[in-house]
């Protein structure tokens, strides 16, 4: 009787990870001197990945860009200076130089049809978009990061459940052991106990490498190492999303840029069909003497044939097409958000009956058939297919539950929950 309480200790699944730690000390008596390792959130691990992001360097030199492109196109048209030799030379009187008349001239084109403010609101419209776009590139980061931090609390999970069921082979291969040695058993069930416990050995050791390998990959996206915990409280408490209201966040923001660049070439190319007058002015040499003479003059381009209406319609096209995409990709977002929301919910019901319904059944299976194995009702295999049941039971709400912090992931993703975080790192000037 007296190892029917250490037999349900194990087998209760609120004790699986003190298991894992009693596991960990026993086969490696050298971790007690070491610290225990930090724990790391998903906030810590967001925020690292934002600060290395190897992609920064680019988009900063893409905004400074987009700056320099609003300061060029506020300044005005250059001026130019014009000179004409008038009888230069030819024949008769007109022999070389004898005759010839100077003029120098000053000339400026005179821009109208708000050209200037129209190309520095184009300008303006590209800087926003270059800087929602870093924004939508750094989101898209921040769930990949998201994605493999859930990964390794799955993994995390795994290794647990792997420890559990080692602990149970061995404490079966114990019993197995015991009995051969009373001659209850032949000695090929304690063959099969000691090929079972090596087998669950082989399975511990590939959740651990699997587990160690998820959190090398998520150290990657700051080029850190592994050596951290995660707390796996967070894993398994989870509960329904409530409907989120918020649908826009920086996909959509840079779709309406995206509309702002169309409808500010609107205004470009009307502005492009006023024609814009050049005046002129100037001083003449007559070829006489120290006599000179001052000139005006001008010129207006007529507009018979380019009108620029095509460029208009082209334009109003883009814009047209733009208010469309918004309103398209509004309506898929609405909809991927109830979708994800909805089996989200589904999923945390059935992580919380697995947990409550069905685990408690299958471990009072594993103890009555224990206590019917030792009684010699049972046979071994008995025994190890209510283990594999409870394992497989454990295993599927681990599947549900990293399904719901996958699709957590792409919620986040689409309600620009991490959108300050992605914008904290940008450069103040440039913000």
């Amino acid at each position: 009787m007296s190892m029917r309480p250490r037999r349900r200790a194990l087998a209760r699944p609120g004790l699986a990870s003190l298991a894992a730690l009693v596991l960990s000390l026993t086969t490696a008596p050298a971790a007690l001197a070491q610290a225990p390792l930090p724990t790391l959130d998903l906030a810590e691990a967001l925020s690292k990945a934002a600060a290395a992001d190897p992609a920064a360097p680019g988009w900063d030199a893409r905004l400074s860009a987009a700056t320099a492109n609003v300061r060029q196109a506020d300044v005005k048209p250059n001026p130019a200076l014009g000179l004409d030799l008038e009888n230069f030379a030819g024949t008769g009187a007109y022999g070389l130089l004898d005759r010839t008349e100077a003029t120098l001239t000053y000339e400026q084109t005179l821009e109208r049809g708000g050209k200037r403010e129209a190309r520095t609101s184009l300008a303006r419209a590209q800087l926003e978009a270059a800087r929602l776009r870093r924004t939508v590139r750094r989101l898209d980061l921040l769930k990949e990061v998201q994605l493999a931090y859930a990964e390794a609390l799955a993994a995390e999970a795994e290794l647990l459940i792997a420890d559990a069921r080692l602990l149970a082979a061995r404490s079966a291969q114990v019993d197995i052991d015991r009995r051969v040695r009373s001659a209850k058993d032949p000695l090929f069930a304690g063959s099969r106990a000691e090929a079972a416990t090596a087998q669950a050995e082989i399975e511990r050791d590939q959740a651990r490498a699997v587990a160690e390998g998820a959190r090398a990959t998520l150290s990657r996206f700051w080029g850190g190492g592994p050596a951290f915990a995660l707390n796996l409280e967070t894993f398994f408490a989870v509960t329904a999303p409530a409907k989120s209201a918020l649908v826009g966040g920086a996909d959509l923001g840079l779709l309406e840029a995206e509309r702002d660049i169309a409808a500010a070439g609107v205004r470009v190319e009307q502005a492009r069909g006023v024609t814009d007058p050049t005046v002129r002015a100037g001083v003449r040499y007559l070829g006489q003497g120290d006599e000179v003479a001052f000139v005006v003059g001008g010129r207006l381009p007529l507009r018979r044939y380019d009108t620029n209406k095509a460029g208009v319609e082209r334009a109003l096209a883009e814009r047209n097409a733009a208010e469309a995409d918004i309103a398209v990709e509004r309506v898929m977002r609405e909809r991927e958000i109830a979708r994800l929301t909805t089996r989200m919910a589904s999923l945390a019901v059935e992580a919380e009956r697995i947990r409550a319904e069905v685990i408690p059944s299958a471990i009072r299976t594993v103890e009555q058939v224990r206590d019917g194995f030792n009684r010699g009702a049972f046979q071994y295999l008995n025994v190890t297919e209510a283990e594999r049941a409870l394992a497989d039971i454990r295993s599927r709400r681990v599947a549900a539950l990293r399904q719901f912090h996958l699709d957590q992931a792409a919620l986040d993703r689409l309600t620009g929950r991490h959108d300050a975080l992605a914008k904290s790192n940008i450069n103040p000037e440039q913000r």
